[in-house]
């Protein structure tokens, strides 16, 4: 009697955790993929594969956009690349094998156009909406029908260039602290090789410096004279806030006002790097209520940044809109799965040629 209670105990325990543990149709897919929209078979018609998750405007881009493919009631596949264009291109494999009619790709390897047209040939005609990383219109148009939805990269260095160079035209004595005439800077760039990045690291400067030498000032002055670049990266190619942090720790070791060579502001690729860069700030005592600001720019105009510049320990920052690239986005897949032409429904204004869609940048300031 005993063993028979046993038993069926046992049997019990299994049913309840066979219970407890049935999957729902959001579940941890295969390949680093969440599933969302309601595909419950293990497929889905629009797979999105991110850089990675763990950039923050690339977050709030995927946020956006599975409420735009929800809302629409088109099945989706998220993945997370984790910054590794192998990764991102064995997960290209599997949703292609798994039945997926679009892929949306935030390419990882921005480096060349391999990667780009790696993923089309593995596409073989399913339609692929690049995003967000610049991919050339040689790449896209190599092959099938495909788009790439982004910015005008070298819009945003312009707008952040012209945005420094004004205010600090307007603050130029108190931003001076040791009064030499010249405002020392660093810049943060977030990859090498990354074309919106590059941009945002030549404009964001020359633009800036244009409007202090049109106005009799000099220059801005790299903080280090030995640095032919005139910039740091983040080594990681993740435009990480950490690395911004580690890189303002070794620099306030030895440029400071003490010693008369304190950076005088700081220039940022996107808002996590200004982040980053304002923490490493603040254990030196400045960008904190009441203390001293440097000035901090960025790009993206995250949470983050927004509530940094309402604190004040931030200036600017330029709005990539992740919403409206979401929104384009979605509609673009629905056209494809739909049969219609890609563009159709999307604001003509922002459509170059027949293979691109540039989302507009704004300034964003707090007011």
């Amino acid at each position: 009697m005993k063993k028979f209670l046993s038993i069926l105990l046992a049997l019990c325990l299994v049913a309840s955790l066979a219970a407890c543990g049935g999957g729902g149709d959001n579940g941890t897919a295969a390949a680093g993929g969440n599933e969302g929209g309601g595909s419950s078979s293990g497929s889905a018609d629009v797979a999105v594969f991110y850089y990675t998750y763990g950039d923050t405007y690339i977050s709030s881009v995927r946020t956006a956009l599975d409420a735009a493919l929800t809302a629409a009631g088109v099945s989706y596949q998220d993945y997370d690349s984790n910054n590794s264009q192998t990764t991102q291109t064995e997960q290209v494999t599997t949703a292609i094998t798994q039945g997926a009619k679009v892929l949306v790709v935030n390419l990882v390897d921005t480096g060349s156009d391999d990667a780009a047209k790696n993923i089309i040939q593995q596409a073989n005609g399913v339609p692929v909406i690049f995003f967000n990383r610049s991919v050339s219109e040689e790449a896209v148009t190599s092959s099938g029908t495909n788009v790439f939805v982004g910015t005008d990269y070298e819009m945003a260095g312009h707008m952040q260039g012209e945005m420094i160079g004004n205010y600090v035209l307007e603050n130029y004595d108190t931003l001076d602290l040791n009064g030499d005439g010249v405002i020392s800077y660093v810049m943060f760039k977030g990859q090498e090789g990354n074309a919106e990045a590059d941009a945002r690291t030549q404009y964001g400067q020359e633009d800036a410096d244009a409007i202090l030498t049109g106005a009799g000032k000099q220059a801005l002055s790299f903080y280090d004279s030995a640095n032919s670049n005139r910039y740091l990266v983040d080594q990681t190619g993740a435009w990480s806030s950490a690395a911004a942090t580690e890189y303002m720790g070794t620099i306030l070791s030895q440029y400071s006002e003490a010693n008369g060579n304190m950076i005088e502001l700081v220039i940022a690729n996107n808002d996590e790097m200004a982040i980053g860069a304002i923490t490493g700030l603040q254990n030196a005592g400045y960008n904190k209520e009441g203390g001293k600001v440097i000035p901090v720019f960025g790009v993206d105009a995250t949470d983050a940044a927004k509530a940094a510049i309402a604190e004040g320990t931030m200036i600017g920052t330029i709005k990539q809109d992740a919403e409206g690239m979401a929104n384009t986005i979605a509609t673009i897949a629905g056209n494809y799965l739909n049969s219609k032409d890609a563009f159709e429904g999307v604001d003509a204004a922002n459509v170059v040629g027949t293979w691109r869609v540039n989302i507009p940048y704004g300034t964003y300031t707090g007011e």
